[in-house]
């Protein structure tokens, strides 16, 4: 498995080297399968998660299978970066009624976090959810109403560009 070797050499930080390895990588058949089996490895799911973003981020889809294999393994993600990075792509992968219990308490439980990276992105993944699934929507009002008075000026922040560019929940 290149990719999980290329990844250990990866100081979790270069952007450059990451690309190099998403270009190296990306037409491969079984890459997609190895990044979704290195998102369950501790030591690699920031690089696997990061990868998958930048996937989205290059115009790329998964298939219905692929993105229900990510959910179905999100409660086994540890570090933040990892958790971030596929809040980020949220937007990017139709959840499915299987799926969406599951998401949901993702998003809650990064909600909780200390890590305001995370809870910013938590809100905009729940939102998501919500315009996917409209029993969601009264709660996701009330939960803005509330980080908007409560939350650190950056969640804020991110709470109102959510607002702005979709004119309310």
């Amino acid at each position: 498995m290149e990719i999980k070797r290329e990844l250990t050499q990866w100081d979790g930080k270069s952007v450059e080297m990451a690309s190099l390895i998403y270009q190296e990588h990306h037409f491969e058949s079984y890459f997609i399968d190895q990044l979704i089996a290195l998102c369950q490895d501790k030591e690699f799911e920031v690089g696997a998660t990061w990868l998958l973003k930048h996937h989205f981020e290059a115009g790329e889809q998964l298939t219905e299978s692929e993105i229900a294999q990510i959910y179905t393994n999100l409660a086994q993600l540890h570090h933040w970066e990892a958790k971030l990075h596929i809040l980020q792509i949220i937007p990017y992968m139709p959840i499915a009624p299987m799926q969406k219990e599951t998401v949901e308490q993702f998003i809650r439980h990064c909600l909780a976090d200390r890590n305001k990276f995370l809870r910013a992105w938590a809100y905009n993944a729940l939102y998501v959810l919500s315009q996917q699934y409209a029993e969601y929507l009264l709660d996701v009002k009330k939960l803005f109403k509330i980080a908007l008075k409560k939350e650190a000026p950056s969640i804020k922040a991110r709470i109102k560009n959510i607002l702005l560019s979709n004119q309310s929940p």
